[in-house]
């Protein structure tokens, strides 16, 4: 490790560290433009300038581009580099507007700070300035190009970090313009960092345009709901109205970085519509009294029919608290439940992947980036899960293989391998990538003809392709030469068979290797933790209201009628209530069919919050105010009234752990546990998964804790050796439901933001099966389901598996009539429209 003297403080640090990165662990900010932590150097702004006093380098060089060499004596402070630096800065400020009063930048401008820092304040140049025209770049980013000061962050992070290239450099020298070929929205579902990346105002954030300046704002560490990854962000709020969101570093998880899903979803919170008052049929009502109410109703239902005539169903984007308290109440009051997934295939799923995971084989997004040879089964990473793209797109810059199993026509920003196998075909695909890493055969081309017997027969023909065999084998050969594999897979759409047998070849490479890695996709924020709390016992309450068994039930952030698969069962199925309590920050169908409505926070208000991410990592997210309903929403565009009131308008909604907490006491007379430690004590005991809560305070989270067993458990389900999944019945398809990146997910399609730039919902078909069927792309077709039909645009792709039919659950698409279990059409089930819509 060399050692180097910077401004007279000594430090010793790793080879290749850059000067200006060692005097960063000093303390020492070097001014700087273009350098970025997660970029790397790029020399391009000349700004960050030292003297090299001593070693091998001497005079004014630039400190990102230098590294770190023992002997090396360094100064910051140097007259002759200070005197670069400040002809730097108005260089820079020659052509630059002046125009902070009305920049959205203003307040959080580097460049503000290094003009002040370098001692500019006197423009000397009288020459006219250079001015560019603006371009409109989509709904989340705004341009104004005249403030660029070339410093090269946005082209290297749009086109080198996250491989998108309708954005770049264009002209050259002082003409030098950043933008599109023509204006446009931005491609990449990560083009919002390119506003925190940039050291001026030439990129801002258009939804949080002229809404406060940094200094208004009340700001705080949260976390993001929109998928199971946890992502960190730093949320910013001002008179009661979410305003932004912005990355937060996390070495772990997203770094630097989060995708516009994330950036731009958290609009749910403000929406017009979200119910703030509580509700006792069709008449508001005080949130006590309706409490008061829903006991009262609860306890005559139970005192009839017994305990387990009312039941609880869950959710999967509640807080750990949340969760918590609901089981407890549960247990408690004897009641059935609660359930937290909407099909007891997908439950069993996640907890079969759950049960896998343990400290030697859970990775996280930092992790994977590093690893050598990624199989990627099940999972269309940038529609289920942004972020992960991004670090698969790393991960391949460092060289890696990346390999896609899975029957959608995957896009990824960056070279992959993808194998559009049905879903059936998924585990039989990672048995033979595994079985040609391991033996002799993959050299000589061959594979052991009945490997199909380990795990059932081929579902479809696609495997008995020689080019797809072949390049099986490829991989194969690949993987036998990694040192860092690593197998991501996802628990929606895929087979039940399939997590299981993930975890079986992860765990055959890694004794193979000495190491490998397990990466599962979740279905939500805390679906982890809903995985331990669901326990070995199956719950169907749907079945158990058809059957008359659940009179009453407590729905706690959640939407079935929204995420059931088999909606008109499920309408049938609440007619046969009694009650329905519902608890709820959204407006969703589920809430305005409730009884008695009892409204939640969301996680940027009143307490701290915690949450699970997918691999095993317990995260906080701290309050950034204290809810009520905007000043923007309470004068109506105008200002507020001018009246004194005793409470905050709107301010109603509790944390969905103390409402079920307040309803337990309601109940039994007795309090719940009432603090956050006694509630973490009992889910301790609960499950041996929680078992660290009982030791840990907020401030030992830091980062996040792994909540992982040293060793994997044996799953809660799992299917008996060789069985195999279902097969499709003769000449029909399998009709896929997935997710995309804006419009399925469910806290994302309330955000007005993300509306506005979601894809219109499709149904995708392999362009040879529309051509037998007469079909051309953009047609208008019915689709007849079990539920009954749905009427949606065709689109087309020859990169897909054949023998599936894919359709996204879309919010303005009525899904929710395919039925719970796999869904085979016949091909005349699909028909053109004669007319169009």
């Amino acid at each position: 490790m060399p050692t180097l003297r910077i401004d007279q403080r000594e430090i010793s640090v790793p080879q290749g560290t850059k000067v200006i990165e060692a005097a960063e662990k000093l303390g020492i900010m070097i001014p700087r433009f273009c350098y970025h932590p997660a970029l790397g150097s790029l020399g391009a702004c000349r700004m960050c300038a030292v003297k090299f006093m001593e070693g091998p380098v001497k005079g004014v060089e630039m400190s990102c581009m230098v590294e770190a060499a023992d002997g090396m004596v360094v100064s910051t402070t140097d007259p002759e580099a200070m005197e670069f630096r400040r002809y730097v800065i108005e260089w820079l400020m020659l052509n630059h507007p002046h125009d902070c009063p009305i920049c959205d930048a203003g307040g959080q401008c580097l460049l503000q700070d290094e003009t002040v820092s370098g001692g500019h304040g006197l423009r000397r140049y009288q020459g006219l300035k250079r001015t560019f025209e603006d371009q409109y770049l989509g709904e989340f980013v705004q341009h104004e190009m005249n403030r660029c000061i070339h410093c090269w962050r946005c082209r290297r992070f749009y086109q080198e970090f996250a491989g998108y290239f309708d954005y770049g450099a264009m002209q050259i020298g002082n003409r030098m313009y950043f933008g599109r070929f023509a204006p446009g929205p931005l491609e990449s579902p990560f083009a919002g960092n390119i506003i925190d990346l940039c050291p001026t105002g030439v990129l801002t954030d258009k939804p949080s345009r002229y809404k406060g300046r940094r200094w208004d704002l009340q700001r705080g560490p949260s976390l993001c709901l929109h998928c199971s990854l946890g992502c960190n962000l730093v949320g910013s709020a001002r008179y009661r109205e979410m305003i932004r969101v912005e990355a937060r570093f996390h070495g772990a998880v997203n770094g630097y970085f989060i995708c516009d899903r994330g950036r731009y979803g958290f609009a749910y919170a403000n929406h017009p519509d979200r119910p703030r008052q509580a509700r006792v049929g069709e008449e508001a009502a005080p949130l006590d009294q309706a409490l008061k109410t829903a006991a009262q109703r609860l306890g005559q239902i139970r005192e009839r029919y017994g305990p387990g005539a009312v039941a609880a169903w869950g959710s999967t984007r509640s807080s750990l608290e949340t969760l918590g308290m609901l089981q407890w109440l549960c247990q408690d009051q004897g009641w059935r439940g609660p359930q937290f997934f909407p099909q007891a295939s997908l439950a069993r799923r996640v907890k079969a992947a759950v049960a896998r995971l343990d400290t030697g084989m859970a990775v996280s997004l930092r992790d994977l980036e590093n690893a050598d040879f990624i199989v990627v089964a099940g999972a269309d990473p940038v529609q289920e899960a942004p972020m992960l793209a991004l670090a698969l797109r790393q991960a391949a810059r460092r060289g890696a293989t990346v390999a896609v199993i899975d029957p959608r026509p995957v896009f990824l920003p960056l070279e992959y391998e993808h194998l559009p196998v049905s879903p059936g075909d998924i585990d039989l695909c990672l048995n033979l990538l595994s079985q040609a890493a391991r033996s002799e055969e993959a050299a000589t081309g061959k594979l052991e003809p009945d490997a199909a017997r380990f795990y059932g027969l081929l579902t479809s023909t696609n495997l008995e392709d020689p080019l797809l065999q072949e390049r099986l084998l490829a991989l194969g050969r690949k993987l036998q030469d990694c040192l860092r594999p690593v197998i991501v897979c996802n628990t929606d759409m895929v087979r039940e068979t399939t997590p299981a047998r993930a975890a079986d070849q992860a765990r055959l490479l890694q004794a193979d290797k000495g190491q490998a890695g397990l990466f599962y996709l979740l279905p939500g924020p805390n679906a982890y933790g809903a995985a331990l709390l669901a326990g070995r016992e199956e719950v169907d309450l749907l079945a158990a209201m058809e059957q008359g068994g659940v009179k009453a039930l407590v729905v706690v952030e959640n939407d079935p009628l929204g995420s059931c698969p088999d909606q008109e069962r499920l309408l049938r199925a609440l007619d046969n209530l009694e009650l329905l309590v519902g608890l709820d920050y959204l407006p969703s169908a589920t809430a305005a069919r409730s009884q008695i409505f009892l409204p939640t926070t969301t996680v940027f208000e009143k307490e701290f919050s915690h949450f699970i991410n997918q691999e095993g990592r317990l995260q906080q997210a701290v309050p950034l105010h204290q809810g009520g309903t905007p000043i923007i929403q309470v004068g109506q565009g105008s200002h507020p009234p001018r009246t004194f009131l005793d409470a905050i308008p709107g301010g109603e909604p509790r944390p969905g752990a103390g409402i079920l907490a307040d309803l337990a006491a309601a109940l039994s007379g007795e309090p719940a546990p009432p603090t956050a430690g006694d509630l973490w004590d009992y889910l301790s005991g609960e499950h041996e998964g929680f078992s660290q809560l009982a030791s840990l305070t907020a401030s030992a989270l830091g980062e996040g804790v792994h909540l992982l067993p040293a060793e994997a458990q044996e799953p809660a389900w799992s299917p008996e050796p060789g069985e195999k999944p279902p097969e499709p019945p003769a000449g029909q398809l399998e009709l896929l439901l997935v997710d995309q990146t804006f419009g399925t997910e469910e806290l994302g399609s309330y955000a007005a933001p993300l509306q506005k730039v979601e894809e219109e919902p499709h149904l995708l078909l392999h362009t040879d099966l529309a051509a037998d069927l007469g079909l051309a792309p953009g047609e208008q077709v019915a689709l007849l389901l079990p539920g009954g039909e749905v009427t949606v645009r065709l689109q087309t792709a020859q990169n897909m598996a054949p023998g599936v039919a894919i359709m996204p659950r879309h919010r303005r698409l009525h899904w929710q009539k395919t039925g719970d279990g796999p869904v085979w059409l016949p091909p005349e089930n699909i028909k053109k429209l004669s007319e169009p819509l």
